[in-house]
């Protein structure tokens, strides 16, 4: 854990007690929290705006997924696509990336943030996070991150999230039927469920409702 940062758990409970959860569960889920700027809009204010919305419900996120036994995390922060939008839009998403990333670990999460670090795109609050680590559900926090950035690594050796294992479910909030670059390697074999509410909309039973679908999914090999 960072220096300064107290393992104490700062992330909030459950909205309401749990359902009982199938037997099946996913050990690694992909979340692509996408919705932001059209809930802004929505809402009477700026684009940028509703990125700072979409902190409280990451933490709730988490905490529903580690009352649920969820082992890793892997969250779509930004990439660096997203980087080429108007500057007070990136200015913004990066913060809440900071923000969430910071106060996961202060909830002694193991939070690794994943993307082009070299880019001065790249959080300062984010270089070299790592949080408690032995805490589930890990969390990869993709930002400035790019699929053919991830890929390129493959000219010198493993892509460059060889280290994160496959992903069996991936949800998106926002109504979205893409992927969007989202991990490909991990991804390919994902299953994929779509939430219509935006994202700082979210509620806890959206993440249930998911968790019920990819159970009755055919795994097998």
């Amino acid at each position: 854990m960072p220096p300064g940062l107290e393992s104490r758990d700062m992330i909030a409970q459950p909205e309401s007690e749990s359902p009982a959860l199938p037997s099946r569960l996913p050990r690694h889920i992909g979340i692509i929290p996408d919705g932001n700027r059209r809930w802004a809009e929505r809402s009477g204010l700026g684009r940028h705006a509703g990125y700072d919305s979409g902190v409280e419900p990451g933490l709730r996120l988490y905490r529903a997924c580690r009352e649920a036994g969820i082992e890793e995390l892997s969250v779509f922060g930004f990439t660096r696509d997203n980087a080429k939008r108007p500057s007070a839009q990136v200015e913004a998403f990066r913060s809440a990336c900071a923000e969430v990333g910071r106060r996961l670990a202060e909830a002694g999460a193991e939070v690794r943030a994943v993307g082009d670090e070299a880019s001065p795109l790249f959080p300062d609050g984010l270089r070299g996070l790592i949080g408690g680590r032995g805490k589930s559900p890990r969390v990869n926090l993709l930002v400035n991150y790019g699929w053919r950035w991830d890929l390129d690594g493959i000219r010198f050796g493993p892509h460059r999230t060889a280290g994160i294992p496959p992903i069996e479910l991936v949800i998106r909030w926002g109504g979205g039927r893409r992927l969007s670059g989202f991990l490909p390697v991990q991804s390919a074999y994902a299953d994929f469920f779509v939430v219509d509410a935006l994202w700082p909309d979210y509620q806890d039973s959206h993440l249930f409702e998911a968790l019920s679908w990819y159970s009755t999914q055919d795994r097998m090999p």
